[in-house]
Formats: C-alpha cells, structure tokens, sequence
C-alpha cells in the first residue's frame, strides 16, 4: 500500500506514464511496472468503443449473413451488401426478387444505394432454388455489367455468390472477377 501510494503521489497521471519511468522509481523493478503499464493499456483498449459492423472479408462471411430463409427459396432473391473501406457492412438490401429461375438485375437497382450508403464496395449474392450454384450465362454477364459499372463509379464489386440451401459458388474464388 505505502508503494502504491508513493507512486500515485510522485505520477499522479498514472495512465500516462511510460515503462521506464516506471521501473526506475525504487520498489517497481521491471515486471511491476510492466504489469501496470500492460494493465492502463488493456484499459484504454477496453475503453475505446467498439464497431460491431461486421467484416465480410471471404465468401464464408457473407453467407453468415444471408437470410436463411432465401438460401432455401422458391425464388431467386438477388441480395447486395454494401461495405466501407474496411469491408464492413454498412447495410444489406434485397436488390430484386424473381422467379423460381431467373432474377432481373439491372446496376442501376445495385448502385443506387451503394452510392446513399455512401459504400466503398460491395458484395451480391443470389440463391439458385435449383439448388446447382452452377453461373449461367446470364450470371456471368449480370457479373462483368456490375464490375464494369462499379469501375465507373469508383464501388468495387468484391465477390458475387451463387448460393444454394448447401453449397456456393464464389466468383472471385474462381477467378471470374473481371
């Protein structure tokens, strides 16, 4: 108690001192006043508000967040989530929902609001009722006219997911990704 005391009234903005003022102070010695360092430091991080935006950084993390109940529907949902620069989710949308084998989907629908949710990037997705993530044609064209467009707009299109009630195909995973 009396070193605690003694280092309080000699630092008395303990927070902001530094290791090796510490450690030179008579009775602190070196792993004292590493762990009152390390303790300030854990506090601070602790203090610091925390973001709880998720990251979608791989294919395995969009399809956490994509509704369940479409992954197993009776009709192609086509899904975008928007993100910033640190590939955190700003917002999720359903762009558009078709029909038990096609889904009408125009940049425009995509961009609109990537551009009010101020996104960096972006990631669509689409389920396949079929249940084969196999691209269609008409897929990869839908794919090559959104990265085009997002190249014009300065919004990268990261992936596009192909989903099914079991499985996924990933087109950046593939190397589709123009």
């Amino acid at each position: 108690m009396d070193l605690s005391a003694a280092v309080l009234k000699n630092f008395p903005q303990l927070h902001r001192v530094d290791y090796l003022s510490l450690k030179r102070f008579k009775g602190m010695g070196e792993s004292r006043s590493a762990a009152v360092v390390a303790g300030f430091e854990l506090a601070r991080r602790f203090a610091e508000p925390r973001d709880g935006r998720p990251v979608l950084d791989c294919a395995t993390r969009v399809l956490e967040m994509f509704p369940p109940g479409v992954r197993c529907g009776r009709k192609e949902h086509f899904i975008a989530f928007f993100l910033n620069a640190r590939r955190q989710m700003l917002a999720c949308e359903t762009i558009s929902i078709g029909t038990l084998s096609t889904s009408l989907v125009h940049p425009r629908e995509v961009f609109a609001p990537a551009i009010a949710h101020c996104a960096a990037a972006l990631i669509v997705a689409h389920n396949h009722p079929s249940g084969d993530c196999t691209p269609s044609s008409e897929d990869r064209e839908a794919t090559r006219r959104l990265c085009r467009s997002g190249q014009l707009l300065g919004i990268s299109l990261l992936d596009h997911l192909i989903v099914s009630e079991s499985s996924f195909f990933s087109f950046k995973e593939h190397g589709l990704l123009a």
